[in-house]
């Protein structure tokens, strides 16, 4: 059988709404994983339970010229993160207290372990949870969502060039609170 784009599978499920379930099978692990990062694993199956209800709700609204449905199902994510974003920024609080990284927390307590003795990784997160949502949206989307600025931009409803000063502005902020030093460049072993 022939690979269909996800952009023919929201087609596909118009008509046979059950099809939607392979967009979930190849999207839900890697927005998950996203959550986690963003809010913890506590409310990560909830927000991408809700994030891909919400899609297939709106699917007909789905631009079809758009094979690749990923940044448009992290908009939604993101939509839904913002109602959580109270337990974001505790979240990263904590991380920036203890440095337990809710990612590895979750799936290994020796990778935790290391994570935990990073003071780097602790001021990152509380840079992080100073961040104004836009700039933290923007940063994490590309950070951690691998997104580009369009496909950022798109996942938002906002202009590229408003991604590109939302990210400028977040990483001037998060290199001043780790004293100059570049996040990008501090490598994590469970990144991926």
């Amino acid at each position: 059988m022939e690979a269909r784009d996800d952009s023919s599978i929201i087609r596909a499920s118009l008509r046979t709404p059950e099809c939607f379930a392979e967009l979930f099978d190849r999207h839900a692990a890697t927005l998950h994983r996203y959550v986690v990062r963003r809010l913890g694993p506590e409310h990560a199956e909830d927000v991408v339970a809700e994030a891909f209800t919400r899609a297939f709700e709106t699917r007909h609204r789905y631009e079809f010229g758009r094979a690749e449905a990923l940044p448009w199902l992290y908009g939604i994510t993101t939509n839904i993160i913002g109602v959580h974003r109270r337990a974001e920024v505790r979240g990263l609080r904590a991380l920036a207290r203890t440095g337990e990284d809710p990612v590895t927390a979750a799936f290994d307590d020796r990778v935790a372990a290391k994570v935990s003795a990073s003071a780097t990784r602790r001021r990152l997160a509380a840079a992080l949870a100073r961040l104004g949502r836009g700039e933290r949206d923007v940063l994490l989307l590309i950070a951690w969502g691998d997104l580009t600025y369009e496909e950022t931009a798109r996942a938002l409803g906002v202009p590229v060039g408003t991604v590109r000063s939302r990210l400028s502005r977040a990483r001037r902020k998060v290199t001043a609170a780790l004293g100059g030093a570049n996040p990008a460049e501090t490598r994590e072993e469970d990144h991926g």
